[in-house]
């Protein structure tokens, strides 16, 4: 993909390492909620860790097609958090993988992609040891990867904004509690990782 005149080789770079990260990332949390057959995935290694790769082509397309378009968002700055989330059967969220992202978009400085793969790389240690923190799902639940924009990207004017369309999900009316999973901050990239379940309050549908 061509990098736009006002942008910097580093947010460039940076974008497309956070993309290649949310892609292997998301597939492993779909891998552990245990949504599909074992049998789906395939061990392979990544950033010197192994990690689950989707077996199924609809399965790896959806996800490598969301993340990818969100690559030129991400190199604006305009991704605040991606989320995985999965629903039951009346489309309400039981659960929210959060992942808030921030990039430096004035970092002058060469971007080491080592160190940012070294950084990320302990997502994928905590992500396993992370399931007792999060919920049993019911058979019938689904799931799906949304976005979340700090301002809203032009259909009129980009291709890639086409792909992203508005959710209808039902919302929790209580603030959801909130559990801290993973964080690193290396320059010029920012991630956490957090999950966000309904409060004990929230009324039931």
């Amino acid at each position: 993909m061509e990098r736009r005149d006002n942008q910097s080789p580093q947010a460039a770079q940076t974008a497309r390492i956070l993309v290649e990260f949310l892609e292997a990332a998301i597939t492993s949390i779909v891998f552990l909620k245990g949504v599909y057959p074992s049998g789906a995935f395939e061990r392979r290694r990544y950033m010197n860790v192994v990690v689950q790769k989707a077996r199924y082509p609809q399965l790896r397309e959806y996800i490598n097609s969301a993340v990818t378009g969100l690559l030129p968002f991400i190199e604006k700055g305009l991704v605040e958090r991606v989320a995985v989330i999965f629903f039951d059967s009346e489309n309400i969220p039981l659960e929210r993988f959060i992942f808030k992202l921030s990039v430096n978009q004035s970092y002058g400085s060469k971007v080491e992609a080592a160190d940012l793969e070294f950084s990320l790389r302990s997502f994928f240690i905590k992500l396993p040891v992370s399931e007792p923190l999060t919920k049993v799902l019911p058979r019938d639940c689904r799931w799906e990867i949304t976005a979340y924009f700090r301002a809203l990207p032009q259909a009129s004017t980009s291709k890639d904004a086409e792909l992203w369309i508005p959710t209808d999900t039902k919302q929790w009316l209580q603030p959801p509690l909130i559990t801290p999973v993973k964080s690193m901050s290396s320059e010029p990239l920012g991630v956490q990782l957090y999950l966000e379940h309904p409060s004990l309050s929230e009324p039931k549908p």
